[in-house]
Parts: structure tokens; sequence; C-alpha cells
């Protein structure tokens, strides 16, 4: 079938009009540069680094996370790269590792202080030296640090996420620090030392009242007050008092109430807070294995599973005291050692009265002064008004057949 030549220009002039009307309505697809399949030079660099840390190749890791640093300084990932930083020098782990990290950690908080991270920053400057902290009975310097970064965080950040578990960490950590100073009062009571005792024991029944063993520490204190003499007798039954009434459900409690009686003093009520509390206590309480004990020997870590569940852990630092056996000046009620002063203005005492020296001078000597009149002599003043008892000390009288070995001995030697 053969077409007409004006059928045949109709039909080209159709075929090249249709591709022109479909572009009319047809949107042209717009070339972005950075679009969804394209990704951001700073995010590479920062996915690139969170491998490297995540294989363990730490130093490659903070050379990509310096370099996004420096060369996209209006970048998004500027605060996340400062925290991936401090992070890899915490995985990384050793003495140094763990300075470098809390000292980055630090910095971030220093300059993004208002970002949520800052609170985990904090929390794990916390964690640094928590993971750090020794046995009671040896070096105590990152269990005071942790304790204090704790403090902290729940003081700069207390409706963050991290506060509840910084709680636990702290009930923890005082635990263990008051385990260390319980075990030293204990000895010194069991070595007869008893101011020296009283002064530990007070100082773990007013700061750490969580303390798994403070009924036992009540109990030692009291008894070493008690071993004081008269004079502190208020002072233990105080003592007792505390324990009946903070602690009911110990097993101390009711020797505690037949000490009372037998002291004269009142029996005081038992405290429902402190009840429900112990009983939490019981319930949560977590049981150890067979094997824990074995295991523990081989282990730096303290051990805090007798630790609080509950309560408010202190959150003020220890303030070490002055034992009894120390006298205060007047008018110093407690045996705080705070070193106080203040400026002298006008003429001092050491101005005005004469010189020391000069009465500790006896007469015939060179350069004495001249000798004083003898003063009258006064009849000895009533035994009413004679000086109290000497307060007691930390030694113990020894008995003269035990001076005379001594003596014998150090003349065959």
């Amino acid at each position: 079938m053969f077409l007409s030549r004006k059928t045949m220009v109709v039909l080209m002039v159709t075929a090249l009009a249709i591709p022109s009307l479909s572009s009319c309505f047809r949107k042209k697809k717009y070339e972005n540069p950075i679009s969804k399949d394209t990704q951001q030079p700073d995010k590479v660099l920062f996915d690139k680094a969170v491998k490297d840390i995540e294989r363990g190749r730490y130093e490659v890791a903070r050379i990509t996370l310096n370099t996004l640093m420096n060369t996209y300084d209006t970048s998004e990932y500027l605060a996340k790269a400062k925290l991936a930083i401090a992070d890899s020098w915490m995985r990384e782990g050793g003495s140094n590792g763990m300075a470098q990290a809390e000292a980055e950690y630090k910095d971030f908080i220093l300059f993004y202080p208002t970002m949520e991270e800052a609170a985990e920053a904090q929390q794990k400057v916390c964690m640094i030296h928590y993971k750090q902290m020794e046995k009671p009975d040896r070096d105590d310097r990152h269990a005071y640090k942790s304790e204090e970064e704790c403090r902290t965080l729940l003081t700069q950040f207390p409706n963050s996420k991290f506060a509840p578990q910084t709680q636990q960490l702290l009930r923890n950590i005082q635990e263990v620090l008051a385990e260390k100073e319980f075990r030293v009062g204990t000895f010194y009571n069991t070595k007869g030392s008893n101011p020296a005792a009283s002064n530990r024991l007070q100082n773990v029944a007013d700061q750490w009242p969580l303390y798994s063993k403070a009924d036992m520490d009540l109990w030692l204190l009291a008894d070493s007050y008690s071993k004081m003499g008269p004079r502190f007798k208020v002072k233990a039954g105080q003592s007792y008092q505390r324990l009946v009434r903070d602690y009911p459900l110990s097993p101390l409690a009711k020797q505690a109430v037949d000490k009372l009686k037998e002291m004269e003093m009142q029996v005081p009520e038992a405290d429902p807070v402190a009840v429900a509390r112990m009983k939490y206590e019981e319930e949560n309480r977590t049981k150890p294995g067979m094997m824990y004990n074995f295991w523990g020997i081989f282990k730096k870590s303290p051990d805090t599973i007798a630790a609080a569940k509950a309560g408010t852990p202190a959150m003020e630092a220890l303030r070490p005291t002055l034992p009894v056996s120390i006298p205060l000046p007047l008018g110093v009620a407690t045996g705080v050692n705070d070193v106080g002063g203040q400026v002298l203005t006008g003429e001092s005492a050491l101005e005005k009265k004469d010189d020391a020296r000069l009465s500790s001078q006896q007469p015939g000597g060179s350069g004495s002064a001249a000798p004083a009149a003898a003063a009258p002599a006064t009849e000895p003043p009533p035994a009413a008004e004679q000086a109290p008892a000497p307060l007691p000390n930390n030694r113990q009288a020894v008995p003269a057949k035990k001076q005379k070995k001594e003596k014998k001995t150090k003349v065959k030697n």
C-alpha cells in the first residue's frame, strides 16, 4: 500500500510534534550535588572513624576525627567527633589511655555544657576511676576520686538519665570507703586504743549510714566509749540508742536494748522508715554464688555485693575529726580540724605584754632580770574545784614486771 506525498508529510509533522507536547507536561529532574545517594564528606570521615574504633584501630580513628574537626569546623559532627576521640582513649585502656580519656571528656563538658552528651561524658569520667578502684585495704585514691566525680554528676545533671545509675555507683563506692574506715576502727578497738577507735567509728556512723555493717559499727563505737570512763557514758548510750532506732532489724538491736536498760537510759522506738529500708535491702540482696569467695581472692576490684540498693548516698566529702583524747580550746564545740585566721589591727598582745623568755631566766645568770618577790603560800583548792580527770589516751599501761623484763633485755643487748 502506497501513501500519497501529502499524507507522508502530515505523519512526519505529527511524529515530531508529539515529543514536544509530552515535554510540556513532564518535570525535568534536578541534579542535586548532595542527595541521598551521595554522602557528605564529614559524614564519610565520621563513619570511617567509627568503624576503626570498633575494629580496635584507635590511632587511625583519632587521626581521622582530628582531620574532620580541623577541616570542617562548622560540621554537625564536630561535637560527636570530640566525644568519639575520648571514647577511643577509654576503649584503648591502660593508665595513659584512661588519663587521656578523662582529659578529653572534661574538655567536652567545658565546650558543650548544655548538650545531652555532657552528662554522659561526666558519667564516663566517674566510670574511669570506678574501674580502677581497688580493695579497701589498698590504695583508695581512685575511690575518693570516683566518689567526687559521681557527686558532681548528681549535682550538675540531677535530671539526667544517668542519675539513677550514678546513685548506685556512689553507694558502691561509699561501701568500699566505709569498709576501709571500719577496718581501721575495729583494729584500734581490738588493740585497746579506744580514743582512736571511737574517732574512726564515729566517722563511719556519721558519714555513711547506708553502710552494710553500720549496726556493728555503732556497737563497737559504744563499746569504745564505755571503756573510756564514766565521762563518755552519755556518748555510749547515744550510740546504743541510734542502733535501736535506725537499725531495728539488726541482731544487735536486742543486746543494745539490754545495755540501755542496764545504763538506765531511755530506749527509743524503731524508726518505721528504717524498718522499711532494711526490709527492702533484705528482699533485694544479691546472693553470691558458690565460687564467689574463691574468685574474689584473684580480683583487683573491691567487693560491692553488700552495698545498699536504696537510700540517698552521702553528698558531702568526709571531714576528718580529732580524737577525744586531744583537748580542744575553750569555745570550740566540734573536733573538726579546721584552721582559721584573722587580720590583726592595732597593737597585738605580743607588743603589750612582756617577753615570755624573761620569765624563764633564773636569777644570778648572765643577763638575768631582778628576782621577783616570793609569792605568798596559798592553800590547795578543795576537791570540788580541782582539775577534772585527764582525758583517755591510746597508750596502754605496761605492768611493772614487763617493764623490768624489757630493761633486762636492753641491758643484755
